[in-house]
């Protein structure tokens, strides 16, 4: 196998972090909701933790684009 295909397969694999923090966010999002609806007075409580959630998920997918983008430019 050559290096460039190998970088580019590398890169494809890294980029499957994104899809793992898609799948997060949509289970953060999905129980936050069923939870809210259930009881809509400690929603507001939650809410801060939802965000914090959401934050740190959708950092993970940035680093793992950011990961592909170094194996694909910079070796």
């Amino acid at each position: 196998m050559e290096a460039e295909a190998a970088k580019y397969l590398g890169a494809g694999i890294a980029t499957l972090g994104m899809a793992g923090a898609a799948l997060g966010l949509g289970n953060i999002f999905g129980n936050f909701l069923s939870g809210a609806l259930r009881n809509p007075s400690a929603a507001d409580g939650q809410f801060g933790r939802l965000i914090l959630g959401f934050a740190v998920t959708e950092a993970l997918g940035i680093f793992s684009l950011l990961i592909a983008l170094l194996l694909l430019f910079a070796v």
